[in-house]
């Protein structure tokens, strides 16, 4: 009894540990990759602007926009082009300048000096677009035919386009019959292109077909479809002359995400450069 009573007490002592460096989600590394991104992102743009000239620039810009003209308006609003004018909001992706607003009064200056720069100097643009706006009034059919056509000034030249529009197609359906619609807007054309002494070029474009099919038609029905309007054009007055190339793209140049779209059944006629 004498030795426990004499025994030193035995003391617990609990410590608790805390280890450092434990687990927290990770989502600062998340938040730190951003930065980083943010960052490398934001000293390429520096570098770019100072490396870049403004035409270069302009280039960069046109990458990354859309470069297509596309009828804004698609038959909803007034007049012969849903609301827009036939050169409003003309895109001229090879010089990376877009024209002026709608409305603007530089609209028609910046369009005829374009063409100049497109070897068009002799090309009246104005009165191109007098020409065929000034035929809407003519028919009871001619605003719905004009809504197909829309124009830009290209490397090549003037083109004007020519499209399908939902419930309003050039060709009875898969074919190169051309619809009332193409017969009357050739007739229009014939008429403003002999304002000119330009060469001529004709594209066909098509859009997609399901890839079930045995045989494809896009080809064929692409340059049939192009040959159809040389034909229609020769016809209403055009001289075979002037005619320099007609070329099916098929489904190959589509204007819009969609290639099967109908958007991208579309017609082109190439008012030529001089020096083409």
């Amino acid at each position: 009894m004498d030795r426990q009573s004499n025994a030193r007490p035995v003391i617990i002592k609990r410590k608790k540990i805390v280890k450092g460096g434990g687990h927290h989600g990770g989502a600062w590394k998340v938040a730190y990759a951003d930065f980083v991104t943010a960052m490398m992102a934001f000293f390429m743009l520096m570098w770019l602007l100072n490396a870049t000239t403004e035409k270069q620039r302009k280039g960069l810009a046109d990458y990354f926009s859309p470069t297509i003209p596309i009828n804004r308006i698609s038959g909803g609003g007034d007049g012969a082009f849903g609301g827009e004018s036939v050169f409003s909001q003309q895109v001229h992706s090879n010089t990376g300048s877009g024209a002026a607003g709608a409305g603007s009064e530089t609209g028609t200056a910046d369009q005829i000096a374009n063409a100049t720069s497109a070897g068009l100097d002799k090309v009246d643009v104005d009165q191109i677009e007098k020409a065929l706006t000034a035929r809407r009034g003519e028919s009871m059919t001619m605003p719905q035919a004009l809504r197909h056509v829309i124009t830009k000034v290209t490397d090549e030249g003037l083109v004007i386009e020519i499209f399908d529009l939902e419930g309003a197609s050039l060709f009875d359906g898969a074919t190169a019959v051309p619809s009332p619609v193409t017969h009357e807007i050739a007739g229009l054309l014939a008429e403003v292109l002999q304002i000119t002494a330009n060469g001529l070029a004709i594209n066909g474009h098509v859009r997609s077909f399901p890839i079930t099919l045995i045989e494809n038609p896009v080809w064929d029905l692409s340059a049939a479809r192009a040959q159809a309007l040389r034909q229609l054009i020769e016809q209403a007055g055009i001289p075979a002359g002037r005619m320099q190339r007609v070329s099916g793209h098929a489904d190959r140049k589509p204007v819009t995400a969609n290639p099967m779209a109908l958007r991208n059944n579309r017609l082109e006629v190439v008012l030529l450069r001089r020096d083409r």
